[in-house]
Parts: structure tokens; sequence; C-alpha cells
């Protein structure tokens, strides 16, 4: 009976001749696909067969590097999606910034194209802030004293009148607006030349016509724009005012016209200061008093001693006998004539200290015969007639004495 050894211990051909004849082989195989292309479709056979079994050992190695990959990535987009955000709150402060400055430049345009059409000199001012009366219409200028300001000066924009210069400091200025219940301005329509006075009604931001008679209030009509008239010598004749947007006939006296300024500081920040007032003829010159001077004042004396002592010497007063008072009879004598004709008596004027002395002075020579008493309708005329030679005589006894 054979026994061969186990296989393990079998021995064939020595381990040297085996990698020779290997080397042998490789190098030829090397050599034909080298020179012939003889294995290239073996190698692509072997390729497509082991394409799996090279994906599937490589899966941990892609796994580790996706999961690399994913995280990095990750915080790169969060990073980048930070800076387009902060690109975007740029882009859009910069866009409102254009667009401010887009409106800006679009109101400076219109205020120097109005510029042009008010007569005189004007000054561009910046609104800073309201005033802190929350009961008044007031805004506050970035110009002041040392550039001219002056208080009344009007102020305006491209639409309108916007009110005016009501307090100025070194270099600011209080503006108080049309809408304020202490402003009032004189407007005309435009349409037909009515003429009135607006007045301010505080925080509801509008403008009245008061006092507008009620067969008037036909002639005003809504959407009739108010200008202007230049009647108060502050603001310029034919600067829009307000727009009509509300008329009431009344069955009183007067109606009710309410309007909206067409000027406004609510889309813009920038007016102009008219410095040049309108241009008003001369006032004329105001009257002096009438001061009589001393000579003149004579006169007046004098016309009145004459005008006195005809009536003192009409009415029967006798020369007085030197050396006696003078009567008081003769006096009242007219008045008791008068009495019996039957018309009131007439209290007989006062006499001047002239016409006492003139009576008081002896007579020489026998007094004049006493006239006819005329009648009752002609009293007052009648006096100065017999006046006349009484006066006469005495005046001739106070020269031959």
């Amino acid at each position: 009976m054979e026994y061969s050894p186990p296989p393990l211990f079998k021995q064939g051909a020595p381990a040297r001749v085996k990698m020779t004849l290997f080397a042998c082989i490789s190098i030829a195989l090397l050599l034909a696909d080298a020179r012939m292309n003889a294995l290239k479709t073996v190698r692509q056979v072997v390729g497509t067969v082991l394409y799996p079994l090279q994906m599937v050992a490589l899966l941990p190695r892609d796994a580790i590097y996706g999961v690399g990959d994913y995280f990095s990535s990750l915080s790169s987009l969060e990073k980048q999606v930070r800076d387009l955000k902060q690109q975007q709150i740029a882009s859009a402060q910069a866009l409102q910034q254009a667009q401010l400055y887009n409106a800006e430049n679009a109101q400076l345009r219109k205020l120097l194209d109005a510029r042009e059409r008010v007569p005189g000199k004007s000054l561009l001012a910046e609104i800073l802030y309201d005033a802190r009366d929350s009961s008044s219409r007031k805004i506050v200028l970035d110009r002041g004293i040392q550039q001219g300001v002056q208080l009344g000066l009007p102020v305006i924009d491209n639409q309108g009148v916007v009110g005016q210069v009501t307090r100025v400091f070194p270099f600011t200025s209080e503006v108080t607006l049309l809408t304020d219940k202490e402003q009032a301005i004189p407007v005309q329509v435009l349409r037909n030349g009515l003429r009135s006075v607006a007045y301010g009604r505080g925080q509801s931001g509008q403008l009245e016509l008061r006092f507008v008679a009620a067969q008037q209030t036909d002639n005003v009509q809504v959407n009739d724009i108010l200008i202007t008239s230049g009647l108060d010598g502050v603001y310029p004749a034919g600067l829009a005012v307000a727009r009509v947007t509300q008329v009431e006939n009344s069955n009183g006296v007067f109606g009710r016209v309410v309007c909206q300024p067409l000027a406004g500081i609510q889309s813009h920040s920038q007016l102009l200061i008219l410095m040049t007032p309108p241009d008003m003829p001369a006032r004329p010159p105001e009257e002096e008093p009438f001061k009589p001077n001393k000579k003149s004042k004579a006169k007046e004396m004098a016309k009145e001693v004459q005008g006195t002592a005809a009536p003192a010497t009409a009415a029967g007063a006798q020369p007085a006998v030197p050396g006696a008072a003078p009567a008081a009879a003769p006096a009242t004598a007219p008045a008791a004539r008068q009495a019996a004709a039957g018309t009131p008596a007439v209290a007989p004027p006062a006499t001047s200290p002239a016409v006492r002395q003139v009576a008081a002075a002896p007579a020489a020579t026998p007094p004049a015969p006493a006239q006819a008493v005329p009648p009752p309708r002609a009293a007052a005329p009648a006096a100065p007639v017999a006046a006349r030679p009484a006066a006469h005589g005495a005046a001739n006894d106070t020269q031959t004495r």
C-alpha cells in the first residue's frame, strides 16, 4: 500500500525557478502588449469586471471626504450668506441715499427755477427741526442774523408761500407757517381777482377765508387757486398760497371758505427766504396838527371882543355915570321885551373885560337915543345894528377924555 505525503509537505519545483518562470512570462506579456497591443481587450475586460469592487473599496474613503467637504462648504456658505446680507444692507442704504440725493437734487432744481422767477434776492435755507411748542406751527431754519435774515421776511418753496420769519437768532431763525392761528395773509382768487384775507386754522393744517359776504361766496369755487395780493407790503404779489377745498353758503351774513396750502414741508427740507422786500410806493407824509402862533391868537381874541361887544351894547346898555356903579337893568331889558312879545328869552352873552372897560368909561356926551326893538325872529342879527352907534359913541368918549 502506497502512502503519498500530504500536500503541505509535497515538494515541487524550487521557488527560484518559479520566480524566474513568472518573471519571464511577465516580460513576454509586457513586450507583446507594448509592441502588438495584444492584451488591450483582456485589460478592458478585467477592468470592467473589477470596477464594482473598486467602487465598494473606495466607499469609506469617499464617505470621509464627503463629510469633511459638507462641513467645510456649510461654514463657507454661512459666511458667504452673511457677507451677502451685509452687502445687501449697504446696497439698500446706498440706494436710499441715492434716492434722497435725487429728490433733493430735483427739489433744489425747482427752487432754483422759483428763485429765477421771484424778483429780488433770495437765500437758500434748510429746515433743522420743528419748534418745541406743539400748539403752534413753527419751524427752525439754519440761517440767521449772520446771513442777513431779518424779521418779517417771507419764506417760500417751489410751490408757494410757506410762512414768515417771526424770530431771528445769530445763526438760526424761526418761521411761523401760514397755517398757524396767529398768521393771516391777504389773498385774491386767481380766476376773478376777488380779494380777501386767509387765516390759519392751527393743527388742522388748513387756511380759512373769514368774513366773506354771502353774495361773494358764489364767486369762489372749489379748486380755485389763491395767490398773494401784495396789499400788506410783506409778501410779493402773485405767489401761490392755497387751493379752495370747501365752500359753504350759510344763511347768515358771511360764508365759509376752507383752503389747503399748496406749499408744504413734509416732503422736502429746503426753502427760500426772500431777502428783498417788495417794491411799494412811499407812503405820503403825515400831516402835522395846526398850531396857531401868538399873532393869530391875538387876532382871534380881537374878533371875539368885537363879536361880544355888539350884543352887550345892543341890549340897551347905557354909559355909566362918573362915580356910579354900572347898571344891570338894561342888560335884562331885551329879555323882558322878548318875553312880552311871546318869544323865549335868550341869555345875553358874557362880555369880555375889554367890553366892561368900555361900558364903565365915563361918557362926556349924552347917550345915543334908543332904537326900535326888532321883530323877535330877527333879534339875533339886529343886535349888531343897534350896537354900532353905542360902541362908536363910547369910543369917541374915550378919545375926548
